[in-house]
């Protein structure tokens, strides 16, 4: 304890870095990754190639990857950019997998059910496909966080900033405290990190609380659902 609070400020910086290469990483590999998965379920032989591809994406090891992607990208060893590169690799080697299972999942006469009703393919995605996928498509995203934020030390063998480099560094010197608290602190961001997604979850997806809660509270949801809907919608929903 008193070697984190004699080096408070050095560690902050450092769990800066660290939450930036993470959250950026976990963005970028989610956003790639629901729209190849979507294209990908809806096309039977794309799906083989696609999950294959991600599943030899993570086979990589890790630090060739980051010694080569300089070479690739022009970068330097030592840039950020290589690090977040390889860590929206790695996620979407997790993600499309797991976004395509979530979009296969989507009962296929709801699809046809709101294509009868007029929902063109934009409405369809949007309003009927990624809620419908939206509790899957959370599991994987809180799968993706906790296996980036934990990656992501890998760059301090190479000297890029973040957590990472209080493992290296405490090994060198031989400071226990300084690898313990790098441990710790990934820990607790990771968990952090998982439990900031449950609450996103709930609330960008409400009906998914509903769905847990007692019988007269779905009856009562549903109610609300049956009155504030078109006749369209309500044969979408049914």
């Amino acid at each position: 304890m008193r070697w984190l609070l004699d080096n408070s400020a050095t560690v902050l910086s450092l769990l800066g870095f660290h939450v930036v290469q993470a959250a950026v990483a976990v963005l970028a590999a989610f956003v790639i990754a629901v729209p190849m998965a979507h294209l990908a379920a809806r096309r039977g032989w794309l799906r083989g190639v696609v999950e294959t591809g991600s599943g030899l994406m993570y086979a990589i090891p890790s630090l060739p990857l980051l010694v080569v992607l300089p070479l690739v990208l022009g970068t330097g060893l030592r840039s950020v950019v290589n690090v977040v590169v390889a860590l929206t690799i790695y996620g979407l080697a997790l993600m499309v997998p797991q976004a395509c299972a979530a979009f296969r999942s989507v009962d296929r006469q709801v699809l046809d059910s709101a294509t009868a009703v007029g929902y063109g393919p934009r409405a369809l995605f949007a309003r009927v496909e990624l809620p419908l996928a939206g509790p899957a498509l959370l599991g994987g995203l809180r799968v993706v966080s906790m296996s980036t934020i934990a990656l992501v030390t890998i760059g301090g063998v190479l000297g890029v900033p973040s957590l990472g480099m209080l493992f290296v560094d405490g090994f060198q010197r031989g400071i226990l405290a300084e690898i313990l608290a790098g441990l710790v602190l990934t820990v607790l961001l990771a968990l952090a990190a998982d439990a900031a997604l449950v609450g996103l979850g709930r609330l960008l997806m409400p009906w998914t609380r509903a769905r847990h809660g007692a019988g007269p509270t779905h009856r009562r949801a549903g109610s609300r659902v049956h009155r504030d809907t078109t006749p369209e919608e309500r044969q979408v929903v049914a």
